[in-house]
Parts: C-alpha cells; sequence; structure tokens
C-alpha cells in the first residue's frame, strides 16, 4: 500500500542520516499516516490521512 496522504497527497521523502562522525546513509522519511473513517459522498469510508490533515481539521471523523 502507498504511504501516500488521501487528502494532501503527502507522500515518502528521501534524505540522509548523519551520524557523529558525518557518515551518511540513505534513509526515507515518511510520513504520520493514520486510519480513519470518514464520510466521502455520503458513504463511510476508511481512508489514510497524515496527522497534519487532522490537526487541521481538514478531515471530520464519522462518530460509530
Amino acid at each position: 500500500m502507498a504511504a501516500r496522504c488521501a487528502v494532501c497527497g503527502k507522500g515518502p521523502q528521501v534524505g540522509y542520516s548523519v551520524s557523529h562522525s558525518h557518515i551518511r546513509n540513505k534513509r526515507t522519511f515518511r510520513p504520520n499516516l493514520q486510519p480513519v473513517r470518514t464520510t466521502v459522498d455520503g458513504q463511510n469510508v476508511r481512508v489514510r490521512v497524515c496527522v497534519k490533515c487532522l490537526k487541521a481539521g481538514k478531515v471530520q471523523r464519522v462518530v460509530a
């Protein structure tokens, strides 16, 4: 499953982990995705949304 936010489209980014001796190793920074039940076009669906979108109120959770 792709690590991509369903709202903003944020996905993995690549960079380096740098040690104390400045040895660089490639690594990935993955977004903090959470499964959320929400309403899309009148249907209750489960989507994976980043926490930044949840905090900003871009997604409304469905109360079970």
